[in-house]
C-alpha cells in the first residue's frame, strides 16, 4: 500500500556513507485513478513552494495537470519531492483563481478587460509621475517569480520609472542571508552546495528547522544519519522541533540572545588555539579586532544571557572545532532577530578562523526561504543593483546605466534603494501613491497587520494587485491582474545553493490570466518607456530573449549566466553558477582558491557597522581591505529593545509548519495539505499551561501591545517562557463573524508582531515580540467555532508520562466527553489505556466539537464530516503525537 506522505513527510530512507552518491528515490503523486501509464506528457520543471529548488516533472492529461514525478538525476533532490511538491499542484485548478482582470468601480472590485485595466494603470501612473515625480510610485514584488519577471522588472522600474522603491518580500525572509554574505565576502552567493552534506563531519542548523523548511535537504541529512560514519548533529533553536530531535547536541537559547552565543563560540575557539592561522592571515583581514572583541565574551558570560550551562557552550565549541568538514546552514532564527545580521556574520567568522571554506564538506550556506529568492537579489528587485553591483560604487552604476542605455543620473538616487517596510511607511504618510505588488500578500505577512490594514486602505493611494489567487491583499486594490503561475509560463529560476533550473509551461493559464512577464512588457509598451537615443527600453518580448538580456546583465559578475541556456538546462539539469561558456557545468563551490569578489573594485559593498547599520565609505573600506580578502566583522551583544514585563511576561515568536507555504494562498487550497494544518495554533510548555489555567487544545488569547490571536493550545516540550504561533494563517478562507460582515482579525499571527528591523539588513523582527496569555471563550461562541473552519483533528498533543509499547488503542467520542460514558480507550490487550508509541484512531461520531481525555491530556477534535477516523502516533523520542487524516492512512 501506498504511504501516507501527509503523516511521513520525509518518505523512506536511503541511507550512504560519506563521499559517496546520495542514492535516488523518485517520488510520484497523480490524481485518483490515474497511473504513469495515463500521462501523456511529462514537462520539466522545479518546485515554487520552498528554496529547495527540488526538480521534477510534471505530470499532464487532457491539457491538465494531474500530478508530479520527482527527476532522479537531478543534483538537487535525487527524485525527492516535498510534501508541498506532491501535493500543491492541484491548487492551479483551485475554482477560486483570478481568471480575468478586476478594476474597482463604486467600491466593488469588477471584472473587465486587460485593455481597460492596464490602459487604467498606465494612466494613472503617468498622472502620478506627472504630479509627484517617480518618488511617488513604488513596486513591492516576491520570491516566487522567475529570473525573467525580475530583471524585467528592474528595468522597467528602475530606469524607465526613475523610482528608488523597489524591493520584495524577500525582506522578510532572506535579507540578511545577502547581507551577511556581502559583509564576511564582499558579495552575495553561497560558498557551498548541497552536496557538502554527503561529506561533513559536523553539520550545524543555525536557527533552521530544516526538517520543514526545506524537507528534501533534511531527507539528505537523515539519509546521513542513517547511514555509516554519521555526522554530528548541532541545532540551534529555541524549539524541539523535528530537527531538533535528531540533534547530537540541541541548544536552545533565550530568544534574542544568539549573538552573545556565538560570540562566546569564537571567544572559545580562539582561547583554546583552534584558528587555522595560516588560513586567516593568507585569506582575511580583521583578525585581531575581533579576537579583541569576543575576548570577554566567556561560556560563563553568555550562559547567563542565553539561559543555558557554559559546559554546553564548550561543548559546542569543541564540536565545531574539532571537525575539518564543518557544514553550517543557517535560516529565520538568526535572520529575523533584532541582530540578524551580526550574528550571521558570525557564523561566517568561525568558517573563516577555521578554514572550513571551499572544500568539500566545509562550507557555509545562509539558505534562502523562498524558491526564487536568490533571483530576487541577482536582479535587483529587492534594493539591490542588478548582478551584484554595488550602489556606492558610482562606476557600478554607470555600467548599468550603459546596458541600459539611460543616463546614469537616472539611477544615481544619492542614496540606497528604498526597503520594504520603508516603502510601506511611504505609503502610509503619502510620499508614495502609486503602488503595485506583485505575487505577494503583505495584508499577512508584513509585521504590525493593523498598520499595514490602515496603510493599504488610506484614501490616495493607488493600488495594482497582481496575482493568483483573491487573497487579503486584492482587498484593498483598485486594479487587479489575474497572473499565471508555475506550471503555467516559462522561465528560469535559482535554488538556495546556487542551481538554476528551467521550468516550462505545462497546461495554460486558466481564462484570462497571462504570464507575470507578459504583463510587465505590455505595461512597458503602454508607458512607451524609452533609452536616452529614443528607442524602446526593453526590447525583448518573450522568455528566451528575456533570458539573454540577464546573461548580459550578469556577465563577468559572481552570478554569472552567460554559459547556461534552455537547451543545456533542459539537457543538463540543475546546474550552479557562475557558468561561463567557457565551464558551461557550473561551480559546485565558491572561494576553492580563497580568492573572494571583495576587492573595492568589485564588492558590492563597502559594508556596514553591524551594530548600528551605518555603513562604511569607499575610502574607508579600502584602507581595510585593499586586496579584496574575507573581512572578519565584530559585534557587540545588544538585549532586545522589547523584553517581557508584567504586562507581557512571555517571548513570543513565529515560524513555518512543513504543510502550508506562507500566507496559504495556495497550500491552504490543497485539501490534504490543509487538512493536515487546518488552523492556527500555539505551542507553550507545560509549565506556562499550568500557571495559566491551560490544558492541550483549549482555546488560549495570546496578546501583544498589538492586538490578540486566538490559537488552540499545544503542550510541547518548547522552552519554559516563550510561546510559537506560525504566521501561515490568514483571513481569506475564514468566516466573517463581525456585525458588519468583515473578519475578525485574530487569527494571523503578525497582528502581534512589532515593526522593529535589523540595523544592516532592514529585515522585520519576528522572532523577540513579547505576549501575554490566558484562556478564551471562543470554544463556547458558536459563530467563531465556524469562523474557525472546525479542524478535523489536532497534531501535537503532548504525552509526557508512560513507556513505549506497540499496543495499539481507539478512542470514541461520542454524546459525552472526557473518560465519561461514551468516550473510552482501549489497548489491543483490551484494557482501557492507550501508551506512547501506539496507534490511535479517534472517530468522531457527532459533528461537533468534543474534548476528549488521551493518555491524561486533554485535546479537542472536530469535524464537518459525521464521521472522521484519524490515526495518531506517539514517537518514543519526542513523544508528540503527530495525526493525518485516515482517508490518507499508512500502511
Amino acid at each position: 500500500m501506498a504511504v501516507d506522505r501527509t503523516a511521513d513527510p520525509w518518505g523512506a530512507r536511503t541511507p550512504y556513507a560519506p563521499g559517496t552518491t546520495w542514492p535516488a528515490r523518485v517520488d510520484l503523486q497523480l490524481a485518483d485513478g490515474l497511473s504513469e501509464a495515463d500521462v501523456e506528457r511529462w514537462v520539466p520543471s522545479a518546485s515554487l513552494l520552498h528554496s529547495n529548488g527540488d526538480a521534477m516533472d510534471i505530470a499532464v492529461r487532457d491539457e491538465r495537470i494531474v500530478g508530479v514525478r520527482g527527476r532522479a538525476e537531478d543534483r538537487v533532490n535525487r527524485g525527492r519531492l516535498d510534501i508541498k511538491d506532491l501535493f500543491g499542484w492541484q491548487a492551479n485548478a483551485s475554482p477560486d483563481r483570478l481568471t480575468a482582470p478586476q478594476i474597482r468601480r463604486g467600491g466593488r472590485l469588477v471584472e473587465t478587460d486587460w485593455d481597460t485595466a492596464l490602459d487604467t494603470v498606465a494612466a494613472r501612473c503617468r498622472s502620478v509621475l506627472e504630479e509627484h515625480g517617480p518618488g511617488a510610485v513604488g513596486f513591492y514584488t516576491s520570491g516566487q517569480l522567475f529570473v525573467e519577471e525580475y530583471y524585467t522588472l528592474t528595468v522597467l522600474a528602475r530606469a524607465g520609472i526613475g523610482t528608488n522603491h523597489l524591493d520584495g518580500n524577500t525582506r522578510l525572509c532572506t535579507a540578511t542571508a545577502g547581507e551577511a554574505l556581502k559583509e564576511s565576502f564582499g558579495c552575495d552567493g553561497q560558498p557551498g552546495s548541497y552536496e557538502d552534506i554527503d561529506h561533513a563531519e559536523v553539520i550545524a542548523l543555525w536557527g533552521h528547522n530544516v526538517a520543514e523548511c526545506q524537507p528534501v535537504l533534511w531527507m539528505r541529512i537523515l539519509d546521513r544519519l542513517h547511514g555509516t560514519d554519521p555526522p554530528a548533529l548541532l541545532v540551534l533553536d529555541p524549539r524541539p522541533t523535528p530537527t531538533a530531535h535528531e540533534a547530537a547536541l540541541h541548544l536552545a537559547p533565550r530568544p534574542g540572545t544568539n549573538l552573545a552565543l556565538l560570540n562566546a563560540l569564537l571567544c572559545e575557539i580562539i582561547a583554546n588555539g583552534r584558528v587555522d592561522h595560516p588560513y586567516v592571515r593568507a585569506h582575511t583581514v580583521g583578525y585581531r579586532n575581533l579576537a579583541t572583541r569576543v575576548a570577554p565574551c566567556t561560556p560563563e558570560w553568555a550562559a547567563d544571557i542565553c539561559g543555558l550551562s557554559a559546559d554546553e557552550i564548550r561543548h559546542a565549541a569543541e564540536l565545531l572545532a574539532g571537525t575539518d568538514r564543518l557544514v553550517s546552514t543557517v535560516l529565520q532564527g538568526v535572520y529575523q532577530t533584532h541582530q540578524a545580521t551580526a550574528t550571521a556574520v558570525q557564523i561566517n567568522n568561525l568558517h573563516l578562523l577555521r578554514g572550513q571554506l571551499g572544500r568539500p564538506g566545509a562550507a557555509v550556506l545562509q539558505m534562502n526561504g523562498q524558491p526564487t529568492a536568490q533571483n530576487t537579489r541577482e536582479c535587483g528587485a529587492n534594493g539591490d543593483l542588478p548582478g551584484f553591483r554595488n550602489w556606492a560604487n558610482p562606476r557600478h552604476v554607470a555600467e548599468l546605466a550603459d546596458l541600459w542605455n539611460v543616463d546614469p543620473a537616472v539611477l544615481d538616487h544619492g542614496g540606497p534603494p528604498t526597503h520594504a517596510l520603508e516603502l510601506f511607511h511611504l505609503a502610509e504618510t503619502g510620499g508614495l501613491t502609486f503602488l503595485w505588488i506583485s505575487a505577494t500578500n503583505p495584508a499577512v505577512s508584513l509585521p504590525d497587520l493593523a498598520r499595514i490594514r490602515r496603510t493599504l486602505a488610506r484614501p490616495g493611494l493607488f493600488i495594482v494587485v497582481q496575482d493568483i489567487f483573491p487573497n487579503e491583499t486584492t482587498e484593498f486594490a483598485d486594479v487587479v491582474l489575474p497572473a499565471a503561475t508555475w506550471g503555467e509560463k516559462t522561465g528560469t529560476f535559482t535554488n538556495a545553493d546556487r542551481t538554476v533550473h528551467l521550468s516550462e509551461q505545462a497546461v495554460a493559464p486558466p481564462g484570462r490570466a497571462r504570464a507575470d512577464l507578459d504583463i510587465f512588457l505590455d505595461f512597458a509598451r503602454r508607458m512607451d518607456l524609452r533609452d536616452r537615443t529614443g528607442g524602446p527600453l526593453i526590447t525583448w518580448t518573450d522568455p528566451p530573449s528575456a533570458f539573454a538580456a540577464w546573461q548580459r546583465c550578469s556577465a563577468g559578475r559572481p552570478c554569472d549566466y552567460t554559459g547556461l541556456g534552455y537547451q543545456l538546462l533542459r539537457d543538463h539539469g540543475g546546474t550552479q553558477w557562475p557558468a561561463t561558456p567557457e565551464h558551461p557545468a557550473g561551480t559546485p563551490r565558491l572561494y576553492t582558491d580563497g580568492d573572494f569578489w571583495a576587492h573595492p573594485d568589485t564588492c558590492e559593498t563597502y559594508g556596514r557597522d553591524l551594530n548600528t547599520g551605518e555603513p562604511a565609505t569607499e575610502a574607508q573600506y579600502r584602507a581595510l581591505n585593499p586586496h579584496g580578502r574575507a573581512v572578519l566583522r565584530a559585534a557587540d551583544y545588544e538585549p532586545p529593545p522589547e523584553p517581557p514585563d508584567e504586562k507581557h511576561p512571555l517571548w513570543l515568536t513565529t515560524g513555518r509548519t512543513i504543510f502550508h507555504f506562507h500566507t496559504r494562498t495556495k497550500t491552504g487550497r490543497v485539501p490534504e495539505l490543509q487538512r493536515a494544518a487546518p488552523e492556527v495554533w500555539v505551542e507553550c510548555s507545560q509549565a506556562d499551561a499550568d500557571r495559566h489555567g491551560l490544558a492541550e487544545g483549549d482555546m488560549a488569547a495570546v496578546s501583544t501591545a498589538r492586538g490578540t490571536v486566538t490559537a488552540r493550545v499545544r503542550i510541547t516540550g518548547i522552552r519554559e517562557g516563550l510561546l510559537f504561533l506560525p504566521f501561515h494563517y490568514g483571513y481569506w478562507d475564514q468566516v466573517p463573524d463581525l456585525a458588519d460582515g468583515s473578519p475578525r482579525h485574530d487569527r494571523a499571527a503578525n497582528e502581534l508582531i512589532p515593526t522593529r528591523l535589523d540595523p544592516a539588513s532592514k529585515q522585520p523582527v519576528f522572532k523577540t515580540a513579547t505576549a501575554r496569555l490566558a484562556p478564551s471563550n471562543t470554544t463556547t461562541d458558536p459563530a467563531r467555532a465556524a469562523s474557525l473552519g472546525r479542524p478535523r483533528f489536532h497534531r501535537g498533543v503532548s504525552v509526557r508520562e508512560g513507556k513505549r509499547d506497540s499496543r495499539a488503542a481507539s478512542v470514541w467520542v461520542g454524546d459525552a466527553c472526557g473518560t465519561g460514558p461514551g468516550c473510552r480507550t482501549r489497548g489491543a490487550d483490551g484494557q482501557r489505556d492507550g501508551a506512547p508509541g501506539s496507534l490511535v484512531e479517534v472517530q468522531v461520531v457527532q459533528g461537533e466539537r468534543q474534548p476528549a481525555q488521551v493518555f491524561g491530556h486533554q485535546f479537542h477534535l472536530g469535524s464537518r464530516d459525521p464521521v472522521q477516523l484519524v490515526p495518531l502516533v506517539v514517537s518514543a523520542a519526542d513523544r508528540v503525537v503527530r495525526a493525518s487524516p485516515a482517508s490518507h492512512r499508512s500502511s
